[in-house]
């Protein structure tokens, strides 16, 4: 081949040699160790003199987290259901089936119904361990706290991020002051932000001791409380998220056209109506997007809880993520990547539910 022909080889295949560093580094490092950690989920692994040992259990790891011992660290205690529990747990699974039905008589696709009875399946589960755990009286494990961290985080940080980007695009005096403070909780790590929640919420030395004693709660300490623990938790998470949901929906707002607003405002529209009827559907694409994102952000929390509860007390405020990683360092490498794995199906199952049946959704309406 001369030069002229290795040249033209070279032309035609110039998008191949400017692809390939990026697909080896993809293969390196996230390809290789996502199948090798499937090896770790499937099988139970010793560590020898001479490295790891590995005795291929399939599903035990898997199964081990659902029946057993490690049931109720990861799903709670789910054996004794009271009356509450069963009636819950069979309107949850009544509202699934009648979803479905509806779906199928409204034509959908066997490929839209298929991912339909996933989404229903999972809402039917998670419904059941609600009325066997918070229902009737019983500890619930790491599932639900996790889904309660995004969930319910998610809102506090959406309704709360959302309003100050409204006030802030509004004609007020100081409003870039406030833009630029309420930025700053982003860029400060979350393992700072846990250590600085732990400090300030301390009962006895803490900067709001003299509140706790003036209220009467010298003796209480909240990392005690599950409950207290877990809106504390959420209370971090918020303060250094809410920044996130703040800039991204303030961007929004100030792309909301004006004279649509002032239209309105001439008709004599009140501030409600014109948020309801004009702001809200252009807006809604992005509140949507950032709600998700947030979503799958929230489902991998571990820095908070850890640095501020250790997971307690008890495991109340242990995330599945801080679950893998006590196994992990409990040299229980099969369980630790087993629950890795449930988490991620997890919030794939719930991020791809709610882009489906509902970002989609509103952007169909927005239109």
């Amino acid at each position: 081949m001369g030069a002229a022909g290795l040249g033209e080889w070279i032309d035609r295949h110039a998008r191949t040699f400017f692809i390939a560093p990026a697909v080896v580094l993809i293969l390196i490092f996230a390809i290789f160790p996502t199948f090798y950690s499937i090896v770790f989920a499937l099988s139970r692994v010793k560590f020898t003199g001479s490295g790891l040992r590995f005795r291929f259990v399939w599903f035990d790891n898997f199964l081990a987290q659902f029946s057993g011992n490690e049931q109720a660290h990861f799903l709670g205690k789910v054996n004794d259901m009271g009356p509450l529990g069963w009636a819950f747990s069979l309107l949850v699974a009544g509202l699934a089936l009648w979803w479905l039905y509806r779906s199928w008589r409204n034509g959908a696709t066997w490929v839209g119904m298929t991912g339909r009875v996933i989404s229903a399946a999972m809402f039917v589960f998670v419904g059941w361990i609600l009325g066997a755990t918070l229902l009737s009286g019983n500890p619930w494990g790491t599932l639900l706290t996790t889904l309660f961290y995004v969930i319910v985080g998610c809102l506090v940080q959406f309704v709360i991020g959302t309003g100050l980007a409204f006030l802030c695009s509004q004609p007020i005096s100081g409003k870039n002051f406030f833009r630029v403070l309420f930025f700053i909780p982003l860029m400060i790590t979350p393992l700072g932000v846990g250590y600085a929640f732990k400090m300030v919420l301390d009962i006895t030395k803490g900067p709001l001791q003299p509140l706790w004693d003036a209220i009467g709660l010298q003796g209480w300490a909240w990392s005690t409380d599950a409950w207290a623990a877990r809106w504390f938790v959420i209370l971090g998470d918020s303060w250094q998220w809410i920044p996130f949901v703040f800039i991204v929906m303030l961007a929004a707002l100030e792309n909301v056209s004006k004279d649509q607003i002032e239209a309105a405002e001439v008709d004599g529209a009140s501030s409600i109506e014109i948020f309801r009827e004009i702001t809200w559907p252009q807006i809604v694409p992005v509140a949507v997007t950032v709600i998700l994102i947030r979503m799958i952000e929230a489902f991998k929390i571990v820095d908070l809880p850890n640095i501020m509860t250790s997971g307690g007390p008890g495991i109340a405020t242990e995330s599945m993520t801080l679950h893998s990683y006590f196994l992990w360092r409990a040299n229980d490498m099969g369980s630790s990547a087993a629950v890795a794995y449930l988490l991620l199906i997890l919030t794939v199952v719930v991020c791809a539910s709610f882009f489906n049946y509902v970002v989609l959704g509103q952007l169909r309406s927005a239109k």
